[in-house]
């Protein structure tokens, strides 16, 4: 069982960080890859013993597979609602595609991509910047995806950056440089978070940041 705080708990081994905050209803943050649902639905009701209608909401930090490649059969299989940024909200409906990672890495993906079909989900709620969802105020951090979002629990001081900052092997980093198609507003975005009040902060990749997070972030020279 892995609860960070009281209320918020991560679900490892998904490649994609997936954090669950429990109180009467469950929300959910990211998915992970595809073939991930089975996980999730068992943490659901083994670990929390909670049924899987208990998640009312979805929300996806941002439109790459890693993030969204279980969302259909986990919102099939609990009915809730998807939320994310309009700016990525046509890519999880696949209408549109994300540009190809940079580098060499861009055959190993194209090789790869008949093994990690993402079913198309539509989007019920679109969310930007200074909305508040499941007690969670929106923060846009575009550049790794054109809709990237941090969700910041203002009263736990907990920030879900996504894959905009991430704390990895002890180390505090931007985005995946290959998978980020506009570095520049990404360093932006970094820019931003560090204005921020937190003390843990949860990324889509690696471990926990605690205690002091928005201090260590902002004493972080990233790039």
């Amino acid at each position: 069982m892995a609860e960070i705080v009281p209320g918020i708990h991560w679900i490892e081994g998904i490649n994609c960080n997936v954090y669950i905050l429990v109180d009467k209803e469950l929300t959910l943050i990211d998915t992970g890859l595809p073939r991930k649902a089975k996980k999730i639905l068992s943490y659901i009701t083994d670990v929390l013993q909670r049924k899987p209608s208990d998640v009312k909401l979805i929300i996806i930090t941002h439109a790459h597979l890693d993030h969204t490649g279980s969302l259909k059969p986990v919102r099939d299989a609990t009915g809730a609602k998807v939320a994310a940024h309009p700016e990525d909200a046509e890519y999880i409906a696949g209408r549109k595609r994300m540009a190809p990672p940079k580098g060499g890495i861009r055959f190993v993906f194209k090789l790869m991509s008949p093994f990690m079909k993402v079913e198309p989900v539509e989007v019920d709620q679109k969310i930007v910047e200074g909305d508040v969802v499941a007690g969670l105020k929106v923060i846009h951090v575009p550049g790794h995806t054109p809709g990237s979002i941090a969700l910041l629990d203002e009263k736990r001081k907990v920030l879900f950056s996504g894959d905009t900052i991430r704390f990895r092997d002890g180390k505090i980093e931007g985005p995946p440089e290959k998978f980020t198609p506009d570095p520049k507003t990404a360093a932006q975005s970094i820019e931003r978070l560090k204005t921020l009040d937190f003390d843990i902060m949860l990324s889509g990749h690696g471990q926990p940041l605690r205690p002091e997070a928005g201090k260590k972030v902002r004493e972080t020279k990233f790039g």
